[in-house]
């Protein structure tokens, strides 16, 4: 026991020493032969663990380390000083979603996949087509352009011919069928149209069915963000789009953007009987640990510390809860921000009426807790995150959900999980079969189609939910009113509904 309670022989006190000798503790010989552990910490374990602590925590340290290493960097800068405009400026920039950082993280997997089929396309001059989808807000568009600078500079190292580069948001489109306008201007440069878009791509098919006269024809990168703008009502845009990589003597490496994850299997089945269904790369919706090393990352290129880690740990687990979405956990942080702005403002006014009557000597000579709350008012704090999530949260929606009864929760539950994927509305016969699938799982006795047809006409009273008109009511369509992260971010706090929403 003196042994433990000594380090080194230095007379500092016990209590004040234990926590920075745990790991001189974990080396020493004393430690290696206490084996009893909480099974709980032992999760991991196996009959070929190794019995040494040490060696043990050295294979579990590559998954900690980096977000750990963050962190300790993180903590060790200074303070920054948020009266100063250009500092305000700079973190508020830092935090836009505008800004694209300077690395794009925790999408390295993805971005392998996306590269590889595009390095393939350009090394064997061969078409083809690939469909990135995922909620919105995980890095999607992002990531694309990290993929696009980064076959730029493999083609130069390895002496390939760069392809062409061509991007599109289909937002930006007057109409569906302009797409073809813009690959042509970009194939054939000196190609006329006479304006018809129909004969764009005419022009197109025939242009990728004729062998090049040329054989230093270049391969062309298509990347078409927002896919689903395209979805007409006879999906031939959509379908003609894809086919274009299918031609003989195509030169398309087509890479389209969209959330929606079955788009391919509902709005394009033929592509798929002829053997050129895209190849889909999935992006999941962020996990908490992701936003935490997100929002680091994008704070560490400033030379001081802005928020308590403490606080951006609560904004990456609510955000993660709700949605996962990075969009929404940067927009918290700078609301955050401005939490932080409203208290500087008003403890500055309330500080110039009072120290005009202050003496000098109360002026000279502040009280401790005077000096804490000048520090902690530097940064942003987990009270002021508190509030700014709240904001971005809560809302009337949020309470009317909480008060909802239990089968008229589960009815949104049911709408929810419906409708992911793209999908925006169905009948009500198709709401009751996804609500019968729930209470089914979870061992709960279901409300009858008739109750669930009153049900659904208490949600539209309420906002909730939108239904249509018909003679029968399973016919009736149904759609969301609200948010989906508003019903996530509402019922996640009970463990029923967090299961059924994940």
């Amino acid at each position: 026991m003196p042994a433990i309670a000594r380090s080194n022989g230095d007379s500092t006190p016990q209590k004040r020493r234990l926590r920075s000798d745990a790991a001189a503790a974990q080396e020493s010989p004393i430690s290696t032969t206490v084996n009893w552990k909480s099974p709980r910490r032992c999760i991991t374990a196996s009959p070929n663990s190794p019995s040494n602590g040490t060696e043990r925590d050295s294979s579990e340290n590559p998954k900690k380390s980096p977000v750990k290493k963050l962190s300790d960097r993180f903590i060790s800068k200074p303070k920054w000083n948020p009266r100063d405009a250009e500092q305000m400026r700079a973190v508020k920039e830092a935090l836009h979603v505008s800004t694209a950082p300077s690395t794009v993280v925790c999408r390295e997997e993805e971005q392998k996949r996306v590269l590889e089929f595009c390095k393939a396309g350009v090394e064997q001059e061969k078409a083809g087509s690939l469909y990135v989808c995922g909620c919105p807000g995980t890095g999607k568009s992002l990531s694309m352009e990290k993929v696009k600078q980064l076959l730029v500079d493999w083609a130069k190292e390895a002496g390939h011919q760069q392809p062409d580069m061509l991007s599109i948001n289909c937002t930006s489109l007057t109409k569906a069928p302009d797409i073809f306008s813009k690959i042509l201007s970009k194939a054939q440069p000196r190609k006329k149209v006479n304006g018809s878009t129909t004969s764009a791509l005419q022009h197109l098919q025939s242009f990728y069915s004729q062998k090049p006269q040329s054989s230093g024809m270049k391969m062309m990168l298509i990347i078409a963000d927002e896919l689903d703008y395209l979805i007409t009502k006879d999906r031939a845009v959509l379908h003609d789009l894809f086919m274009l990589t299918t031609f003989p003597f195509s030169r398309c490496i087509l890479i389209g953007i969209a959330n929606a994850i079955d788009l391919a299997d509902r709005f394009l089945p033929r592509l798929q009987s002829l053997n050129c269904k895209p190849i889909v790369v999935t992006f999941r919706a962020y996990y908490r640990d992701q936003i935490l090393k997100i929002l680091q990352e994008r704070l560490m290129a400033l030379p001081y510390a802005v928020f308590q880690l403490q606080a951006l740990e609560l904004c990456a687990r609510k955000v993660a809860a709700a949605s996962g979405d990075m969009r929404k956990a940067l927009c918290v942080c700078r609301s955050a921000i401005e939490v932080l702005e409203a208290e500087l403002r008003e403890s500055g006014c309330n500080f110039n009426s009072s120290t005009v009557e202050k003496s000098f000597f109360e002026q000279q000579i502040p009280t401790v807790p005077d000096i804490l709350k000048k520090q902690e008012i530097d940064v942003v704090r987990l009270d002021h995150m508190a509030v700014a999530l709240s904001k971005t949260y809560k809302s009337p929606i949020v309470d009317t959900i909480l008060s909802l009864p239990q089968h008229q929760q589960i009815a949104l539950c049911s709408a929810v999980k419906l409708f992911r994927g793209g999908k925006k509305d169905a009948t009500v016969g198709e709401l009751n079969k996804s609500y019968m699938d729930i209470c089914k799982t979870s061992l709960i006795p279901p409300v009858g189609s008739l109750e669930l047809s009153s049900i659904c006409r208490v949600l539209n009273d309420q906002g909730l939910l939108k239904l249509g008109q018909s003679r029968e009511d399973k016919s009736r369509r149904v759609t969301l009113r609200v948010d989906e992260a508003d019903i996530a971010f509402a019922l996640q706090g009970i463990r029923f509904f967090r299961n059924c929403l994940q």
